[in-house]
Order: C-alpha cells, then structure tokens, then sequence
C-alpha cells in the first residue's frame, strides 16, 4: 500500500512539474506562437483566393498573385494617409501661434474666461509652448523618420508572418492530405468537413469585416463632405481600417476625426453635427450591422457574435477582438459536427438488426 501510494504521489509531483516546465515554455515563446497563430489566420483567410486562382494555374504563382495584391492594397493606404498627415502636422506647427491668438481673442471677449485667464495665465503658457512646437516638431518627416527607427521590430515580425503564411498556403492542402491519411476513413472524412467548415467561416469572417468597414468609410466620407470638412477621403480610409476593430475601432476613429474636425471652417458645427453622428453610427454598426453581416457570412448567432467579441477583448485585447468571432464559429461547428455523430450514433444503435441477424451484445455491467 506504501508503495502504491509513494508511485501515485511521484506520478502527481511529476505531473505538476511538467505542466508548470510547459506553461513556462509557452511564456518563454508567446511572441513567436502570437506570431504562428496570426499566419495561420491569415492563411486560413487567404486560401479561398489562392484556391480559386491555382485551378488556373500553379499554386506558387497563386500565392504570388495574392500576395502582390495584399501589398499593393496596403502600399495604397500609405499613399492616402501619410501625406495628408504630412501636411497637416507641418500646417499645425506653422499655424499654432495664430491658433492660440484666436483662443486669446475669444477669452478676451468672455469676462468669466478672462478672469480665469488673469488668474492661471492660461493664454501666456499657450503662447510659450505654440513658439516652441515648430522647433520641438523639427518637421513631420523628421518625426516620422524617427519612428520609422523605432518600429524595425514590427517590420520585422511583419515579415516573418507574411513567410509563415506563405509556407502555410504552399504546403496546407498537402500537410492535410497526409493527416487525415492517418486517420480511419470515416473519421477522416468528418474531420475533413469540419476543416472545410471552419476554413469558410473565416473566410466569411474576413469578407464580412471588408464589407463593414466599406460601409465605415463610405458613411464617413459622405457625411464629412455634405459637413465641408478637409480630407474627407482620407478621414474616410480612417474610418474604415479602425472599423476592422469590433465594438472598439468605430469609437477611435470618431474621436481622431472628431480632433480633425475642431480646426474645420466650421468649428464648433462641424464637431458637434460629427459627434452626434459619430455616436448615432457607432450604435448602428455595434448592434445592426456587424451582428447581421457576420451572422450571414459565419453564419454565428448575432448575440454570440457580440459576446465572443466582449470575451475577446477582454482575454486578449485588439488581436482577441478580431479573432474572437472566427473561434466562435470553429467552435459552433466543432459542438455541431459532435453533436450530429452522437445523434447518429443514438440512431444506430436504436436501429433494430434485420431479420435472422444477431443484435449487438449487451454491455457487460
């Protein structure tokens, strides 16, 4: 009995430290699992077009075409957003000391914000930091070319997914072959549905972010033009591409272009007709669009939709809010497919044996 126990407890302790030694690891390796995980998102999403064009041609030109248009997609967006921003820090820096005479003129005329004034001499250490801000910004490339420095580490891990995912969509289907080639027939066959399954829905979760965020950007768009606001189309694109983020990336956009909106012809319209507007779309999008779209495209449940993103959000931050709704509809099909062998299987076995064949034997208690 001693020595029973003395084994179990030995069995316990190394147990618990090779689960301990585990978790450890996966900590010691968390940024390049983050980064194994988002390429095969990405591969998962991008098979579809690569799927449809390598029956037309090899799969390695496939991948090519795909990948141009990905990074010809991408170099677009830089080429709408980085020159407005360009010019608009340069015109902030060379404009901030006519800014700060309007606030000294429009203080000047109110006598409660003019006693105020005289107290904390609010305007004067406006005035201060408007003289050194063009020697402070040095020019917005300057500053944009410092922070180019600072993210090598992002271009780099940019990189290693992108080649991640590229291996991933070149060895995939073959990689899969082979596995199920491992498995008896019947179950290969099921487990290959299931892959089929969750592959569409993230496809179809990537379709129907496009489409939100298109219906983001184009909102914005026609909104900041009927308002008169400068750069339309790039706050647009901004719209957009924060929309990509549930629940969260509407209210960010609103705010950024909120900010735009305070230096509009039009200030204090334009920022409270953009707020009122901001918060009217965002509840739209949160609860109508974004449920409907994903709930036609995953084919999940509106209210999942909604509380996959919460629960997302809350575990991982930005990356869990964007992957939550794809696991949510793995997971629904996983519980479907489980459920349908139980079902069949409950069936069988209540399907009664022809006539002069045995039944099953009993199970022995």
């Amino acid at each position: 009995m001693a020595d029973v126990s003395v084994r179990g407890i030995l069995k316990v302790v190394l147990t618990v430290v090779v689960t301990v030694l585990l978790l450890y690891l996966i900590y010691l390796l968390r940024k390049p699992i983050t980064w194994l995980f988002i390429a095969m998102f990405l591969a998962v999403a991008l098979s579809a077009p690569v799927n449809a064009l390598n029956r037309h041609m090899k799969r390695g030109f496939a991948i090519g075409i795909v990948y141009l248009a990905l990074f010809g997609a991408v170099a677009l967006l830089v080429a709408l957003l980085v020159p407005p921003i360009v010019n608009e820090a340069n015109d902030l820096a060379d404009n901030a000391p006519e800014y700060v005479q309007d606030v000294r003129d429009y203080v000047e005329k109110n006598e409660s914000l003019r006693e105020i004034n005289n107290d904390y001499q609010i305007t004067d250490k406006l005035d201060e930091e408007a003289a050194k801000l063009p020697e402070k910004l040095g020019g917005a490339a300057g500053v944009l070319r410092d922070i180019g420095f600072g993210i090598v580490n992002g271009i780099f891990a940019f990189v290693t997914i992108m080649v991640l995912t590229a291996f991933m969509l070149s060895g995939g289907p073959q990689w899969r072959r082979q596995a199920m080639g491992l498995l008896p027939p019947e179950r290969a066959q099921r487990i290959d549905r299931v892959l089929d399954h969750m592959s569409r829905a993230v496809s179809g979760y990537v379709a129907g972010a496009l489409i939100v965020a298109l219906i983001a950007g184009i909102s914005t768009f026609v909104v900041l033009s009927i308002l008169g606001v400068g750069f339309a189309a790039p706050l647009g694109l901004v719209a957009g591409l924060f929309s990509l983020v549930p629940l969260v990336g509407a209210t960010i956009a609103a705010v950024l272009i909120g900010l735009v909106t305070l230096f509009s012809g039009d200030f204090p319209t334009d920022t409270i007709l953009w707020a009122i507007w901001a918060i009217v779309y965002q509840q739209i999008e949160n609860n109508l669009i974004q449920p409907q779209v994903q709930k036609r495209t995953v084919n999940v449940n509106g209210f999942i939709v909604l509380v996959s993103v919460l629960f997302g959000a809350t575990l991982l931050g930005v990356l869990g809010a964007l992957v939550a709704i794809p696991i949510a509809a793995s997971i629904q099909i996983v519980i479907r497919e489980w459920w349908e062998y139980r079902r069949e299987n409950r069936l069988l076995a209540a399907t009664p044996p022809p006539p002069g064949e045995a039944g099953p034997e009993p199970a022995s208690a």
